[in-house]
């Protein structure tokens, strides 16, 4: 057959097939081929195996490249994301780094509403031409396919704003975004005290946006100290499932409020950030199939020594899988394989863990499990060719960048 990019020779190439998400011992298995290659067409994968079987099935190709002495691999899933923003929290990190913790700097109006108030101020251009930018950066670190929030409008015009932005980029940047919506992020100014009228307002603007038809797969709510109870959270999500939205949830970020119990309650597709999360909702994650979207960049952000405990969720049978939380205030930062090195150091997850957490479990915590995060017959053709030999590089180097291409859809984007 023709094909019109072909891949040969990587020294190692990492399929990480699966049906599902992979859990325990599994989160493992890289699917790891010596002297691999694949075959892409029309933007999809269609032979992927050790170099001299795929061969044998391609007649010839529109480009080839030798991988030889490289690591080829499927692109990054970034699961949980806030890359739609506009301005910057510098001056907050200086008053953290002098003292002030997350939560003061919030209740003195700062934190996500210093956000908002950016946010709202910018035109449909600005907002536009600061996301792009974050998402050129996130593809040049091997970030193929990214969940995109709302949740700096906190009002009916912005979030539409941030959704349209969304959309657009969607259609016209390298990357694939998926959309969730965010509209119970904080309680904004407006509605100082009155955080159950706010409630109410973000559940009628549910069943607006959806007779609208926005473009929204995903519902999300920040349930934690200084945002939301499990009550008004789960009176979100209540109406969210009601709609036909698939569910996910900021839990124990800072307090063990029962988010994750709540999630498992409902059948959210996944509970983030889990850093104060106790043994028995990790098992309760486990047994109700909920994943658990491990953010290790923003306890690094925070400056805390306390991370997540990812071993014991692999242990326990919960699905873990890794984004960045790219955010202004607590983790400006749009690098996976940065989220891979702290997972290993904070999460205590192996280097081949720590891949799978940020490609092929990280695709299923965002509803792309059949299409991306990895490398198998039919699947997207999104992958990377690492320069090294050794893919526990990722980890075991930070703070550069051993991404030497990024193909997205069977073109070299990268």
């Amino acid at each position: 057959m023709h094909v019109d990019l072909l891949i040969t020779h990587a020294a190692q190439l990492l399929t990480l097939a699966a049906p599902g998400p992979r859990t325990g011992r599994a989160l493992a298995d890289l699917g790891l081929v010596e002297d691999g290659a694949v075959a892409c067409r029309d933007g999809r994968i269609v032979a992927v195996g050790p170099t001299r079987e795929v061969l044998a099935q391609v007649d010839s190709a529109a480009e080839t490249l030798d991988a030889r002495g490289r690591v080829v691999m499927p692109g990054f899933v970034d699961a949980h994301t806030h890359v739609v923003y506009a301005g910057d929290r510098a001056a907050e990190f200086e008053q953290r780094v002098q003292g002030a913790t997350y939560l003061e700097i919030m209740a003195a109006g700062g934190g996500i509403m210093s956000t908002v108030r950016a946010t709202r101020a910018a035109s449909l251009d600005q907002l536009m031409d600061q996301t792009r930018a974050r998402l050129d950066r996130m593809l040049r670190l091997g970030t193929t396919t990214v969940e995109a929030k709302t949740g700096y409008g906190l009002d009916a015009e912005t979030e539409r704003k941030m959704l349209q932005v969304i959309a657009a980029l969607d259609r016209t940047h390298p990357l694939d975004l998926v959309p969730t919506y965010l509209g119970a992020h904080a309680v904004p100014a407006e509605y100082s005290g009155r955080a159950d009228e706010f409630v109410d307002f973000v559940v009628g603007e549910l069943a607006q946006l959806k007779a609208e038809g926005q473009p929204i797969e995903f519902v999300d709510v920040f349930c934690d100290a200084g945002a939301f109870t499990v009550e008004q959270s789960e009176a979100v999500l209540t109406q969210a499932l009601a709609l036909g939205y698939k569910l996910k949830i900021h839990a124990d970020e800072f307090a063990h409020l029962g988010g994750a119990s709540l999630a498992g309650r409902l059948g959210a597709v996944s509970a983030d950030h889990l850093a104060v999360t106790p043994p028995e909702e990790m098992r309760r994650l486990a047994e109700a199939g909920v994943m658990g979207v491990l953010l290790p960049g923003t306890s690094f952000g925070l400056g805390h020594t306390h991370y997540a405990d990812g071993r014991a969720m692999v242990e326990q049978g919960v699905a873990v899988a890794l984004a960045t939380d790219l955010n202004p205030g607590t983790c400006p930062c749009e690098s996976m394989p940065f989220m891979i090195a702290l997972a290993c150091r904070g999460l205590r997850l192996s280097p081949a863990e720590a891949v799978v957490a940020a490609t092929l479990n990280a695709a299923w915590a965002m509803g792309r499990g059949d299409r991306v995060g990895s490398l198998a017959v039919g699947k997207q053709a999104d992958l990377l060719v690492l320069d090294t030999t050794d893919y526990r590089d990722l980890a075991y180097r930070f703070g550069g960048n051993v991404v030497q291409r990024v193909v997205k859809q069977g073109t070299v984007v990268v």
